[in-house]
């Protein structure tokens, strides 16, 4: 990441804010599992040699290259924490409040609470008492979400690598949930289980079998 997209970490050094918070959340699309955020806060001493390392968005990073920094990530955070809203809750309140749900939750049990949370995408959280600033396209202009971002996509991978064990067939440990072809074709034969999002479309296909697994 190039300096010149730490604009947001620099503007919070000139004024004297020190912990900076960056928020991410990861698995919004997949039609399986719960959606995960992640929250961070980096000490200004991280910034520069995470960049140096090649910190990004974690969609442009190989999954070596992402398990690697989240690794560097939580061994140089202030705090770094996992926020979940299940598939009940997803199903129950939608996918975007479920979302912002799990990054609540992610902030809430930083120790210490930041000063300032920076939040990926346009979705202000409504019961923040923290002052906030939401960037689209954060993931790629900030050195903190960048981290979160990486740490929630690492956390739930691994999450989903888990459950394929558990609710084998349906190739998780390689889509990791997403609605690939091959994904949608195991839900045509093995129907949806308890971790479907039954509120997505794909999952509520009346042909569809509930194996209740």
């Amino acid at each position: 990441m190039e300096c010149r997209k730490l604009i947001f970490e620099h503007l919070a050094e000139s004024l004297s804010i020190e912990q900076v918070a960056g928020i991410d959340e990861v698995g919004r699309g997949a039609l399986f599992g719960p959606v995960v955020a992640a929250a961070v806060i980096l000490p200004q001493i991280a910034v520069l040699p995470l960049a140096e390392a090649g910190l990004t968005d974690s969609k442009r990073l190989k999954p070596l290259q992402r398990q690697v920094l989240a690794t560097q990530i939580q061994a140089l955070a202030i705090d770094c924490r996992i926020g979940v809203a299940s598939v009940a809750e997803i199903d129950r309140l939608n996918i975007l409040q479920a979302a912002l749900l799990a990054m609540q939750r992610a902030i809430a049990r930083l120790q210490p609470q930041p000063q300032l949370c920076l939040i990926d995408g346009n979705q202000r959280l409504p019961q923040l008492q923290i002052p906030q600033q939401t960037l689209v396209k954060g993931d790629q202009k900030s050195l903190v979400i960048a981290a979160a971002s990486v740490v929630a996509k690492v956390w739930r991978d691994r999450l989903m690598i888990r459950l394929a064990k558990r609710y084998p067939g349906y190739g998780l440990e390689a889509h990791k949930g997403y609605g690939t072809a091959q994904h949608r074709q195991a839900l045509q034969q093995l129907g949806v289980s308890r971790q479907h999002r039954l509120s997505f479309s794909p999952c509520q296909i009346d042909s569809l079998p509930n194996c209740n697994a």
